[in-house]
């Protein structure tokens, strides 16, 4: 795994998080137990912080900026899918964020909500709890509550997945 020191910002990585090799985690970069880094996924912690709650899971090519004033932090349980873009921002436990979408500076997304593939999620947009934001510029989805049963698992999924590949990866070529 690539993992850096930035001068005197070190990454704190949980024994039992799994960062991919292709993976870069940079500077001031917390990831707590369980947490998942795939594939080409880029944590960069050089102007502020960023904080990856237990059992989170930061999938292929997303990126994960923060600024000096404003540090990205996710709770526990999280879903973070392909290329997803997340700077400067909170979001809850247990919330998804999906494939492809942009969650930007101060923006707080609530704990179980979903933000849809492809949305745009502008600065300071608060997305409440169990709720969904489709579009760009994202859109609260008015009328439908996000079913908790709908993410229940996934992040385990992802975890054993994980020990799978910590496991059994090896570089063949």
């Amino acid at each position: 795994m690539a993992v850096y020191a930035l001068g005197d910002l070190e990454p704190d990585i949980a024994p039992d998080a799994w960062v991919h090799p292709d993976a870069v985690v940079i500077g001031r970069v917390r990831l707590g137990p369980g947490v998942s880094v795939w594939p080409t996924a880029v944590l960069r912690g050089d102007y502020g912080r960023i904080e990856v709650g237990a059992m989170t899971n930061i999938q292929d090519g997303t990126i994960v900026h923060c600024t000096e004033s404003e540090p990205t932090v996710f709770g526990e349980h999280c879903i973070v899918g392909h290329n997803a873009h997340i700077e400067g921002a909170t979001i809850g436990d247990g919330a998804l964020i999906s494939s492809g979408s942009i969650v930007l500076n101060g923006a707080v997304i609530g704990a179980g909500a979903v933000v849809a593939a492809g949305c745009l999620i502008p600065p300071r947009f608060q997305l409440p709890a169990a709720r969904m934001a489709m579009g760009a510029p994202a859109k609260i989805r008015e009328g439908y509550e996000v079913d908790p049963a709908m993410l229940a698992g996934n992040t385990q999924k992802y975890h054993d997945n994980a020990m799978r590949y910590r496991s059994e990866l090896r570089r063949i070529d």
